[in-house]
């Protein structure tokens, strides 16, 4: 197989990752190696490997890293577009650890290079692809009085929209919010946009999603007072559809308007705007999956 490795400069002096090109390069595969240095620089290699025929590239880094490759190889042509690997090298890998692609670098590296391309499904949010979740909105300012499930929640949805929290209070962001449902105007405090089922270091936001559906599973914190933590808590363990504060769903797209720009981030990397359109776009990007990977509906690629 041949396969090149675009390798976040970051992580390119570890020593398991070496051995792990090594060892990819002793059972016989072609394995190239790139390494960024900066932004910029994995949509040049990506475009540059499909221009020179390469089948499949690995992304080498963490969830910004798959972000990234994500959408260069979106930038492709369908009919050249190689398939994507992934050695997950960062800090959370939330997209790996849902999809059971292993942590160990020589095992992941040698998956990426050999296994079997799965085609999924991609978020979009207007103009930029997401692989994994999308959120947005203001988080909370979480107490030592908060229930345990809803800090994790919360914790997951600031690591995911912004790294740090400003907002106090549970302060609510008014918006719109249009899917093929229907449409509700009101506040929402946090909200994801899920394509994987997990973000925020292992905090399980959606834990049904899988990749393979064409929809997106949808969910948001209605504003609520300190006094119904406890029940918002409870809402979101249940990982069920309509909550008097928690609101799950799952549709093709959703459309959020608000009067002031929102703060998103997708997959990592931060956006923002007034009108904002998730939508799923299905199967346009094929990734190597184990064959355990619970994410999926097909049997087989």
């Amino acid at each position: 197989m041949h396969a090149r490795l675009i390798l976040n400069g970051k992580k390119a002096d570890r020593p398991d990752v070496r051995e792990a090109v090594q060892a990819v390069r002793s059972a016989g595969h072609q394995l190239e190696v790139r390494i960024t240095w900066e932004r910029g620089d994995a949509v040049r290699f990506v475009a540059e490997a499909s221009r020179e025929g390469v089948p499949r590239v690995i992304a080498g880094g963490g969830d910004g890293s798959v972000n990234e490759a994500a959408n260069a190889l979106m930038a492709v042509d369908a009919a050249s577009r190689p398939a994507l690997g992934i050695l997950p090298l960062g800090t959370a890998n939330d997209f790996a650890t849902a999809c059971r692609i292993p942590m160990d670098p020589a095992a992941a590296l040698l998956l990426a290079a050999t296994g079997d391309p799965w085609p999924i499904d991609l978020g979009r949010c207007n103009d930029a692809f997401f692989v994994n979740v999308a959120s947005g909105g203001f988080g909370a300012a979480v107490t030592a009085e908060t229930p345990v499930e809803l800090k994790n929640f919360l914790g997951g949805g600031a690591y995911t929209i912004m790294g740090l929290v400003k907002a106090v209070n549970f302060q609510p962001y008014a918006c719109s919010i249009r899917t093929p449902a229907g449409e509700t105007t009101g506040s929402v405090v946090v909200g994801a946009i899920c394509n994987g089922r997990q973000a925020g270091g292992g905090q399980p936001l959606a834990p049904d999603a899988v990749l393979d559906d064409g929809l997106l599973d949808i969910v948001f914190l209605r504003p609520f007072p300190a006094s119904a933590a406890a029940q918002v808590a409870a809402e979101i363990v249940a990982n069920r559809g309509d909550g008097r504060y928690a609101v799950r769903m799952r549709e093709a797209w959703v459309e959020v308007s608000a009067p002031a720009a929102i703060p998103v981030n997708l997959d990592g990397e931060p956006a923002n705007g007034t009108r904002l359109r998730f939508s799923c776009v299905p199967g346009c990007l094929r990734v190597v999956l184990p064959a355990d990977c619970p994410c999926l509906t097909a049997s087989s690629p």
